[in-house]
């Protein structure tokens, strides 16, 4: 289920965490993509913020 359910985001201003995210290029293999965008969709969110809660899950 989406986190933001119908709020719209406002350029610069942090929504659900305390900054802003910044865009990154990553390389990743076909198939990690793909699950990650079937995690997504699953979750109803973006491949984005996947990421975002595995690295801040593991970071501790």
């Amino acid at each position: 289920m989406s986190i933001r359910k119908r709020i719209k985001g406002q350029k610069n201003i942090p929504f659900i965490y305390e900054e802003v995210k910044e865009k990154r290029t990553i390389s990743i293999t076909p198939s990690s993509w793909a699950w990650l965008k079937e995690k997504a969709k699953d979750e109803g969110t973006s491949p984005s913020e996947i990421i975002e809660r595995l690295v801040r899950d593991t970071k501790g």
